[in-house]
């Protein structure tokens, strides 16, 4: 295929099939997404998602909008993260006599979100900060801190305008 050959001189990378055939902007546009962003097709999109301007988000990725989801402007979400906005951990345990829950997730700008993040519902993660890969977020995190670990823990400030 012509449009893989391209890509591996280009960028030396080798994608999935349905990346060489749907473009990222253009499935970002086509969710609604603001200018600039970009979704990678292997990503899982339900609900009530909102992205703010030149977000990038990674492969393999679910962002679960049934109870809203806000991402900010100029976030990188990456490979494999994972936004949660339900659980069905009552529904489940009740024999499904319970319905399940919804809690909206919030984003705020200027956010790294590292591979393999896992933000459970009702969370808040303010502007600028910066999730360590791996890390379980279930717990809010404010403006300008970075955080880390299983559950996360807040590991200090992001320094300003991301110089260390």
């Amino acid at each position: 295929m012509q449009q893989q050959t391209l890509v591996q001189q280009r960028w030396n990378r080798s994608l999935p099939f349905a990346d060489y055939i749907v473009d990222r902007w253009d499935k970002a546009r086509e969710l609604g997404f603001d200018d600039g962003c970009s979704i990678y097709d292997s990503s899982l999109v339900l609900g009530d998602v909102l992205v703010g301007k030149n977000t990038w988000i990674g492969p393999f990725t679910v962002l679960d909008g049934s109870g809203g989801l806000e991402i900010g402007e100029n976030c990188s979400i990456s490979a494999g993260v994972q936004i949660y906005t339900h659980d069905t951990v009552n529904w489940a345990t009740s024999g499904g006599e319970k319905q399940p829950e919804r809690a909206s997730v919030s984003i705020g700008n200027r956010c790294y979100i590292g591979p393999n993040v896992i933000i459970s519902k009702g969370i808040t993660i303010g502007d600028g900060c910066v999730i360590g890969a791996n890390s379980l977020v279930n717990k809010d995190i404010p403006d300008g801190m970075k955080a880390w670990g299983s559950p996360a823990r807040l590991q200090g400030e992001v320094p300003p305008n991301g110089k260390d």
